[in-house]
């Protein structure tokens, strides 16, 4: 009895080794082939990186490649960047008119430009002005302002023809200029004016001067008479010198509490 089960004993640890080798086999087996597959996928992706790589050169290229679209654009931004150069012989010249009859010279000019077709000989008519502030009855108002009374810009290149059409117009009286010779102005004078056009604060126009003796109109010292002694025209401040007890003491006052006598 004894013998049989020891017998039974050994055939079932034996069963048990065979199960455990054919284990060991079957996860070196799986081990294996996980090694091989392993080894192809490095072997494919080896094979297609410089395929890859060609590809992303290729995308970098066409990014960094402008368009032919967008080189176009480019080029035509550059050029209107660029200043326009200036035609050879085209200058700003000034003539005279009536006074107060500027605008309707200018307006009669421009007529005759586009009737008699000199646009490429006459290119612009001006009247030069500024915006000020005036000072009336204690209130402020800005108005427009002729900076030469009576005098006309006009940018043109100077030939018989053009010299004709603007000679000629109504109201107009005849070139700026020693003779019967027209001279034209700098492009530095021109320029001047023209940024003195442009400017967007408008200048205070005052009727007193450094020296005059004004009256205050308001505030604490209204009645009391004042000298100038000094304008700011941007603040729109006036600085008098007032006389208290035989002292003259400097007063800082606004444009409108000040008025001549």
């Amino acid at each position: 009895m004894l013998e049989e089960q020891e017998l039974a004993r050994e055939d079932t640890q034996e069963e048990q080794a065979v199960e455990n080798r054919d284990s060991d086999v079957e996860v070196e087996a799986a081990d294996q082939e996980l090694a091989h597959e392993e080894t192809e996928v490095a072997q494919e992706v080896e094979g297609s990186a410089p395929e890859v790589d060609q590809q992303l050169a290729g995308e970098e290229l066409a990014q960094q490649e402008p368009e032919p679209e967008q080189m176009v654009d480019e080029a035509a931004a550059e050029a209107e960047e660029e200043p326009e150069e200036k035609q050879e012989g085209r200058h700003w010249y000034v003539i005279h008119s009536y006074s107060g009859y500027e605008k309707k010279v200018k307006k009669n000019l421009e007529s005759r430009i586009e009737s008699m077709g000199m646009q490429d000989h006459i290119f612009g008519v001006v009247v030069p002005t500024e915006e000020v502030v005036e000072l009336r009855d204690g209130r402020r108002r800005t108005v427009e302002q002729r900076i030469f009374p009576g005098y006309i810009l006009v940018d043109m290149i100077m030939t018989d023809e053009s010299w004709f059409v603007v000679r000629n117009t109504p109201g107009a009286t005849g070139f700026v200029g020693s003779g019967n010779e027209p001279t034209p102005l700098r492009d530095e004078e021109a320029e001047g004016i023209l940024k003195r056009m442009e400017d967007e604060a408008p200048k205070v126009k005052v009727s007193f001067r450094i020296g005059d003796s004004v009256r205050i109109i308001d505030g604490p010292f209204t009645d009391f008479l004042g000298m100038v002694d000094g304008l700011n025209l941007e603040k729109g401040k006036v600085r008098l010198l007032v006389s208290f007890f035989g002292r003259e003491t400097p007063v800082e006052l606004d444009f409108l509490q000040v008025e001549t006598e």
